[in-house]
């Protein structure tokens, strides 16, 4: 069959075309409730075609579209099974392995040091949190330039800064020999919130308790894609699992798997406790792989204190992820990978040409590379968190989990003192209430809650 006679998405018109990820913006969300329902096998054309006739400025007839789409249907058949409900998540996962004791000992120092890993990795991505201009490509090319390929430190910063290099603004916090305490991030944010929502809720936290800890403490405007569309919902009246579907077309993306790292360490050794807790923050903003996203990186934390090493760590997380699912699908493939002999530069081809359609911010993508980061480091934290920020996407969320997980495995004395002394034990927050918060009181509020969730 030749390409003429391949059938092909009817296009949006270039007026439609989206502007960055904000669903304040309806032909935002359009454009990637488009995109989303097609990733996900269903036919829109009928919609584009429609919203190729209409007035991008008519906000009303533009949103009209985007609630249309909910009617769309799949013209074919699709390979995947990807339910959102707990039960039905549960229904096609294994018997959940039994939760293993970690030494009391340990579990604070590996504690402590997931939270300073964590604060670090994210600071390390900073820079270039841009996927779509900070390509694995770029990334690469200025390290070679600045003397600094591999990464192994934070980002250097030239005076003058070239055209074709342009950092984030928040290089003047992140930057070699600019850090001095953790700048503010969301995906530090959220831990803080977790451990908040934690210490207020404890096992019986759900949906509507994490949705009030938003609109009370955290800013709508320090709150992004699939998050900011919830807590638009939420102002609105609506209540989960309605918030995580209602216009909101980053219902798959990494927005909670951010979320995830508290839940994990505060159920350590018992990586399905920590995907139930998980999946209740999950549903307010996310469905299917959005929520296996935070499932799975709670599990994956809580495994990796009762593993050898990050490989076993992986495999144990799988646990909590539907077998039939995408994300399911990109972490098995990377383990494939590794098993066959590839490298990591083989690897992370395969992952780029395998999930390059994603969003640069979409949850499958960027899990495929913290798995290859943190496998093919062999247990050194630097390496980990160094490669998964050269391998683009979400730098500083995928920074942040990598530098979590591979802080349990390697604990305290496994942490490189030039990542981990300039950030001085504090961290800004946008959270009210918490900022500048001293990292070790965070940790030890975390190990109180974990001691105690171990009866």
């Amino acid at each position: 069959m030749s390409d003429d006679t391949i059938a092909r998405p009817v296009e949006l018109a270039p007026a439609l075309s989206a502007h960055g990820y904000d669903p304040l913006e309806p032909v935002n969300l359009l454009h990637d409730e488009v995109l989303q329902r097609r990733e996900t096998g269903y036919d829109v054309d009928a919609i584009v075609v429609r919203a190729n006739e209409t007035d991008p400025k008519d906000r009303r007839a533009v949103l009209d579209l985007v609630d249309a789409m909910e009617d769309a249907e799949r013209t074919a058949p699709w390979d995947f099974e990807e339910p959102t409900p707990l039960d039905d998540i549960r229904s096609v996962l294994p018997p959940a392995p039994a939760a293993e004791s970690v030494d009391p000992a340990q579990l604070s120092d590996r504690i402590h040091a997931a939270w300073l890993g964590r604060i670090a990795g994210c600071n390390l991505g900073k820079p270039v949190e841009w996927g779509d201009y900070w390509t694995v490509e770029r990334i690469a090319d200025y390290l070679r330039l600045t003397d600094s390929y591999p990464l192994t430190d934070y980002f250097v910063k030239l005076d003058p800064q070239p055209a074709d290099f342009e950092l984030r603004d928040n290089w003047p916090q992140t930057t070699r020999g600019n850090v001095n305490g953790s700048a503010r991030d969301d995906d530090i944010d959220y831990a803080i919130l977790s451990l908040h929502l934690l210490e207020q809720h404890g096992e019986a936290l759900g949906p509507d308790d994490v949705g009030r800890a938003w609109k009370l403490l955290l800013p709508i405007e320090q709150t992004y894609t699939a998050e900011r569309a919830a807590y638009i919902n939420l102002v609105e009246g609506f209540r989960s699992p309605r918030t995580a579907t209602r216009r909101n077309p980053y219902r798959e993306w990494i927005g909670a798997q951010i979320r995830a790292d508290v839940f994990g360490w505060v159920h350590a050794g018992d990586p399905w406790a920590a995907a139930r807790i998980a999946y209740q923050d999950a549903a307010l903003s996310h469905v299917a792989n959005g929520v296996y996203g935070e499932m799975w990186s709670a599990a994956l934390n809580a495994a990796a204190f009762v593993s050898a090493n990050a490989e076993e760590a992986v495999r144990r997380s799988l646990v909590v992820v539907p077998p039939r699912s995408r994300l399911a699908e990109a972490i098995n493939r990377v383990l494939a990978l590794h098993d066959s002999g590839a490298s990591w530069e083989e690897a992370l081809a395969d992952i780029r040409a395998a999930y390059g359609h994603y969003s640069w911010v979409h949850t499958i993508n960027n899990a495929a590379a913290v798995v290859a980061a943190l496998i093919w480091a062999e247990g050194d934290f630097t390496t980990a968190v160094g490669r998964v920020v050269m391998s683009g996407w979400d730098t500083d969320s995928n920074g942040a989990t990598v530098g979590s997980v591979a802080g349990v495995l390697a604990g305290m004395s496994g942490l490189p003192a030039h990542l981990i002394d300039p950030l001085r034990n504090r961290t800004r927050s946008a959270l009210f209430g918490f900022d500048d918060s001293v990292i070790s009181d965070l940790a030890d509020r975390t190990v109180r809650l974990a001691e105690s969730s171990r009866g």
